[in-house]
């Protein structure tokens, strides 16, 4: 059985919402809460939190949940670039892929997780989902693809890699938008909390 492991970003620094966005409360518990409980759900393991100036409200606000490894990321201003070579340094030896949450998007549903674990067991070495044409996340990747993703810089995910593998990417299409919502803005907080789908 493969090991497919779970690294949440979580270290970005909320400009556009003018406070801690992944502490909002949505239906009772922050934001940041929503992916790392469907990473445990789906029995996901290592799951790995990158955290930057939020990290200690993160623990306290997670003590509850077992087997998460919090990792602190002192240069969460330099981009997303360090969080992700942050975890994946983390899940390496511990995994044989891997999938890269937002943290800020509480949507996806437990099937999209499942029907993109059953992909990379096909063989696919990247799955990405697409909600209504638009690409989103989670990523899984292949464990044959982490060295890559060690060699990012600056402000950036792994889109160059992405590309360069787009013949062994699988891409799956979901109808629903909502799904791949992640919220930014003040106007974005106030549409999901009207919305009824959690």
């Amino acid at each position: 059985m493969s090991r497919i492991g779970a690294i949440i970003l979580a270290a970005g620094m909320s400009k556009r919402m003018g406070q801690p966005k992944l502490l909002l409360s949505l239906k009772g518990k922050s934001l940041f809460r929503y992916p790392l409980e469907q990473a445990i759900r789906n029995h996901l393991n290592p799951i790995c939190l990158i955290g930057g100036q939020h990290m200690q409200a993160f623990k306290m606000e997670a003590a509850d949940l077992l087997n998460v490894d919090f990792i602190d990321n002192p240069n969460y201003e330099q981009g997303m670039s360090w969080s992700l070579k942050l975890g994946i340094e983390k899940v390496k030896e511990r995994s044989d892929a891997t999938f890269i949450f937002l943290a800020d998007q509480p949507f996806v549903p437990d099937m999209v997780i499942q029907s993109m674990i059953e992909q990379f067991h096909k063989g696919a070495r990247i799955v990405r989902p697409q909600y209504q044409g638009e690409f989103g996340h989670p990523i899984l990747i292949d464990k044959s693809l982490y060295n890559e993703f060690l060699t990012i810089e600056g402000d950036q995910g792994g889109k160059e890699i992405i590309k360069k593998y787009k013949s062994e990417t699988t891409i799956l299409s979901f109808a629903e938008s909502i799904w791949g919502m992640d919220i930014d803005t003040p106007e974005d907080y106030q549409i999901i909390k009207q919305y009824n789908y959690l």
